[in-house]
Parts: structure tokens; sequence; C-alpha cells
């Protein structure tokens, strides 16, 4: 390590902050229906963060229906590696502001933890790369590009042409995606495992108009309940995904320890857990089906009436190995047999999101395993990741032959995508050391 590195790094945690606090205060929510400007607002300021802590030709990439995505360059010495570090600047929407303890974009400093929507998923990244720059003073060991993207959070339909279509310029030996975190706050983690995502949209019919219940029910179908009854198949008696033909698979990770579980989730006493394997097996290598939302009338309000129509959205988790496409016909068909008393029912597909099983042991992954042994001061453990980052595999494909790490500041508190997100301080620090550590390893390889 070079001697000064580690002091350079903690002698940044201020500037990191800062960096971190001001793109918290912008509202970057890419979801359809919100304002694109703060978006914008965002990336720009991003541009400023990179091009402030010396990256050159700081640009940003506009294609037609997209948010903005920002990219960056810094030559390193010649016939040196070339590394891509990625992050995204968009954010999820905040959700019922009374949920949160302080305004969700107001940065706020609570027991060592910056809590504000994005400080951890993924402005956090950001500032981890504009602070591992500034540690080498504008002159890193190996050439450093970084592609910020402006809506993962929103859609993935403009993520092909943003690689596909910028492969020369994105092309790299090694990937570093700090959209990921650890395992434990202090623990330093490697991702290795990421589920993929289908969803559709079941809509019932069965009535030409509501009619009274008193009048009609009894004969009369009520949509509402012919919905209930489809999802009800969705699992077995044990809580397993009941969608015949998905495949599973083994973990040989870190395991989920049913107490850390039930505390993280917030599952209330007595509620059991379901579905039948190891805990790391049900979050991060076999499917899980969930209704993410309902269209019905609301308890307030309700008449009695039966429901002429009804509307759900179905979210389907597969392992990291499956294939999207065939995992999503296996949902449609499923819901198509289930249909009860001839009610007329339409699925409309959603957009297929690829897992991915991320290749280890090649040589920047044993220098990433060193680096944050080094930064963290203890043994690295691998986890999976129940959620996916439709990025990886477009980038898989793009670039076969670079190796890609998943990594980042985030931690088992950093409530994302929920009220109170967070990331601790302390942790940005060490996530920053560690990157700065591997881009040595890397260089190393290269000599």
């Amino acid at each position: 390590m070079t001697p000064d590195l580690r002091t350079a790094v903690a002698a940044l945690a201020p500037r990191m902050r800062a960096d971190l606090e001001r793109l918290v205060r912008i509202p970057s929510v890419a979801f359809e229906g919100f304002d694109p400007g703060p978006v914008r607002a965002s990336a720009e300021a991003t541009a400023d963060i990179l091009g402030s802590a010396g990256f050159e030709g700081v640009r940003l990439i506009e294609l037609p229906g997209d948010h903005p995505a920002v990219f960056a360059q810094v030559d390193g010495p010649e016939g040196a590696s070339t590394v891509l570090l990625y992050a995204h600047h968009d954010v999820q929407p905040s959700g019922p502001e009374e949920l949160w303890d302080t305004p969700p974009f107001e940065p706020t400093i609570r027991d060592g933890r910056l809590f504000g929507r994005g400080s951890a998923d993924d402005k956090s990244g950001i500032a981890v790369h504009a602070g591992v720059l500034r540690a080498f003073e504008g002159q890193p060991p190996v050439t450093l590009k970084v592609i910020v993207e402006g809506e993962e959070e929103a859609t993935t339909e403009n993520l092909p042409r943003l690689v596909h279509g910028h492969s020369d310029l994105l092309a790299a030996d090694v990937i570093v995606v700090a959209d990921s975190g650890n395992w434990r706050t202090g623990e330093p983690t490697l991702t290795t495992t990421l589920r993929g995502l289908v969803d559709c949209f079941v809509e019932v019919h069965t009535l030409a108009l509501p009619v009274h219940s008193g009048s009609y029910g009894g004969p009369a179908p009520d949509a509402l309940v012919v919905l209930i009854r489809m999802l009800a198949t969705l699992h077995d008696e044990r809580g397993n995904v009941a969608i015949q033909g998905l495949a599973t698979g083994p973990w040989r990770g870190v395991e989920y320890p049913e107490d850390a579980f039930r505390a993280e989730a917030g599952v209330l006493p007595g509620v059991e857990l379901i579905g039948d394997g190891s805990l790391a097996e049900r979050l991060w290598t076999k499917p899980s089906v969930s209704v993410i939302g309902i269209d019905a009338p609301t308890v307030h309000g309700s008449r009695n009436i039966l429901v002429d129509r009804a509307r759900a959205r179905v979210s389907l988790r597969i392992p990291p190995t499956e294939d999207p496409e065939h995992a999503l016909s296996l949902l449609t068909q499923h819901l198509e047999r289930v249909v009860p008393w001839g009610a007329r029912v339409t699925l409309t597909r959603g957009s297929p999101a690829f897992g991915f099983a991320v290749p280890t042991g090649g040589p920047a992954h044993e220098a990433a395993r060193r680096a944050l042994a080094e930064a963290y001061g203890r043994d690295v453990v691998e986890m999976g990741s129940g959620g996916s980052i439709p990025l990886i595999p477009v980038l898989a494909e793009a670039f076969p032959n670079a190796e890609i790490l998943l990594v980042g500041p985030m931690d088992e508190r950093s409530n994302i995508h929920a009220q109170n997100e967070s990331v601790d301080l302390a942790e940005l620090e060490r996530a920053a050391l560690a990157e700065a550590l591997l881009l040595e390893g890397v260089a190393d390889l290269s000599r």
C-alpha cells in the first residue's frame, strides 16, 4: 500500500461527506410522472463533483427518452490496466414522508450515519469514486473511467443503448460496481450472485358493471374474489413458490441467522417464516413471488356491490441463472391455468431483468479480496443479492473478458428503498480505502 494512502482517504472523509450531502439534497427520482428537472440537476452536480476530483473529459451522455448519465475519465501510466467505476445518481421515490424521522432530501447525521434518500443507494458510490481519485491526487495507478447512470431505479429500457452504444468509451479490463454493500457493518463483502426479476399485470373482468351484492351476490362471480383465488395459488401451504418449472440453486457463501433476519426484516413476533431451505438459499438462489399492488375498491367508502374488475401486479424474483423470458412464461402460464369460473383475464407481461452469477477466482477478484481485507482488517465474506442490478448482465455481455466486482458502502442498516435510508460514514471511508487499494492491486497485475 502507498504509505500515505490510508491517511489521505481519512483526511478526505469530510469532503466525501460534503459531496454526498450535496447529492442527497437533489430529489432525482427518474420514475415516470416525476419532474425530470432534479434528475438533470443531479447529473450536473455529479459531473461537477467528478471534475473537481480530477477527472477529465467529464460529460453528460444524452439518449432520446433517457435521463442523462455522466461519463468521466483520467488516464493512468502508459500500459496500465483500465478500470471502469459505476454508480447511479437517480433514486427511489421517498414514499410517505411522515414515515421518515427527518425529511428524506435533507441529509441528517445521527449516530455516525448520514440519513436521506440516496445516501446509500447509490449516491454513496459517486462520493467514493470521487474520493478515491482525490486520494491519488488526480494521478491513479490505472486508467480510470466512470459511468454514473441516471435511471437505474426506474427502467432498464435504455441500458443496452447506453452500454452497447458506447462500448468503446466504456471498455475496461475490470469493472467495479459500487451499487452493493457489506453483509454487516464493518464486514468486507463481495456480492457474487444477483437474482433476476420478472413481473406481470393480471386484470380480471367478470361483470359488465358493478352490481348490488344483495340482488346478485351468490350466482354472479366477484372479480376481486376471482383475483384473490388466483393469487393464492402462487405459494404452496409452506410458502414455497408453486410455479412449476422454475430453477433453484445451491448457496455456498455466508449464512443468514434467523434471529438477525427477523429483526432486520421486521417480522412480527409469532409470524412464521415461509418456504424451505436455508435462509440464504431462499433469499439469493431460489425464486420468490410477491403481489406488489392491487387495484380494487378501497375499504374507506366501499359499497355493497360485486366488483366487476380487479387488477394486480405480480413480481417474481428468479435465481441467478434462470432465463427471465422462460420464467415469465411459466408465471403467466400458471396464472392462466388457475382462472376459476370462466372469468375473463388479461395478462400483460412486464420487462424482464436477468440475474447473474459473478465469475470469481480471477486476478482482479483476488486483488479485491486483499484490498477489502486490508481496508477493513478482517476476512472477506461472499453474499448474494435478492434484488437485481440489470446493468450487470448487460456489461457482462458487452465486455465478456472484463472482471466484474460488486462492492459498496451499504450495510444491513441502510434500509434502501424504504424510509430512513442511511449510510454509515465510517463504512463510506472504509469503502473508499478498499477501492483505492484495489486500484493499486490491479495496477500491480499489469506491471
